[in-house]
């Protein structure tokens, strides 16, 4: 076997071995609040008939773990925020990248357009941005353990 083959068959062998977790944008994420640099929950973002969903898995600000959305309208008025969907029917839309028009901050009570993508040099960032009108705003969410 020649030199050629060898390194072609310890290429393939590290593609294969490489944990495929580590390249997904599904799975849990650490939001971090981009104005403190606080962690705020884990975001348990899955695949569902095609299109990207998240959920609220985990509270990580100390006192608001038992937060409820006071502003919020509708079905989701004085509901808690543990447990509520706020990123609903991204669809893929290329390259890694998922586009849509919901993403949802309960704080606020507002809806968002957004885009969330890996950041191409780190697969344990996920970038997020919202769009409200032509301004937007984009965060770095790290993957959580586990």
């Amino acid at each position: 076997m020649g030199i050629k083959n060898k390194w072609i068959i310890g290429l393939v062998f590290v593609l294969f071995s490489m944990p495929t977790q580590a390249q997904s944008v599904f799975g849990k994420w650490k939001t971090i609040d981009d104005r403190t640099g606080n962690p705020k929950a884990i975001i348990n973002i899955y695949k569902e008939d095609g299109m990207m969903h998240g959920l609220v898995e985990e509270i990580l600000e100390p006192g608001k773990e038992d937060a409820v959305c006071h502003k919020c309208e509708g079905e989701k008025k004085n509901q808690p925020v543990l447990g509520m969907k706020i990123i609903e029917d991204l669809e893929h839309s290329g390259e890694g990248v998922w586009k849509g028009k919901y993403l949802f901050d309960p704080e606020q009570a507002m809806t968002f357009k957004c885009k969330i993508w890996l950041n191409p040099n780190n697969p344990n960032e996920l970038k997020v941005r919202g769009y409200l009108a032509f301004i937007f705003r984009t965060q770095t969410w790290i993957r959580a353990e586990g």
